[in-house]
């Protein structure tokens, strides 16, 4: 795999190494070994998918308060996807900076989320699917979020008008 760190210390842009030959290719998507190589957390305690009837779904942006914060590899399987994450590490020179990455089943990019970020994207075609790994089991009790279009962040998202849950687009002004 080759690894990619983001201008968020931590977080990562990860591609296949693959191995191309007349049937197709071979590459690995996850190492315990890599991981720890590159400091990355290597648990995985759950495995996740989300699928997205419609172009322009967004989903975010979230993430686990402590002691259950988690680390999430994130790869869209089918379809594409705008995924960005937010640092919210207070004590982090890049505190509330984002990062967009284009996630597709085309390209097998993957981004590796580090504890103390908030996760969300935003479908680019019909019928995508997002499949997580995630370091922690869920805990509905400690599971955050911020707008996904507060002024604190900036973000930029490629399709107005996002189809969304209410939650996700009526979370309270960031004020940490």
């Amino acid at each position: 795999m080759i690894f990619t760190e983001t201008r968020l210390k931590g977080a990562f842009i990860l591609e296949l190494e693959r191995r191309d030959d007349e049937r197709g290719f071979f590459a690995r998507s996850w190492c315990q070994e890599e991981f720890l190589a590159h400091g990355l957390n290597p648990a995985i305690a759950q495995c996740n998918i989300s699928f997205n009837r419609l172009k322009g779904t967004l989903r975010g942006m979230h993430y686990a308060a402590a002691p259950f914060e988690e680390a999430k590899l994130v790869r869209c399987t089918a379809g594409a996807a705008y995924d960005v994450i937010i640092d919210l590490r207070r004590d982090s020179p890049t505190y509330k900076q984002h990062v967009g990455e284009v996630l597709s089943a085309a390209n097998y990019r993957m981004m590796y989320v580090p504890e103390g970020f908030a996760h969300g994207f935003q479908t680019l075609e019909d019928n995508t699917e997002i499949f997580y790994q995630m370091s922690q089991f869920y805990s509905p009790d400690h599971a955050r979020g911020v707008r996904y279009d507060d002024p604190a962040f900036g973000i930029k998202w490629m399709i107005a008008d996002p189809v969304m849950l209410d939650r996700d687009r009526t979370y309270p002004d960031f004020t940490g």
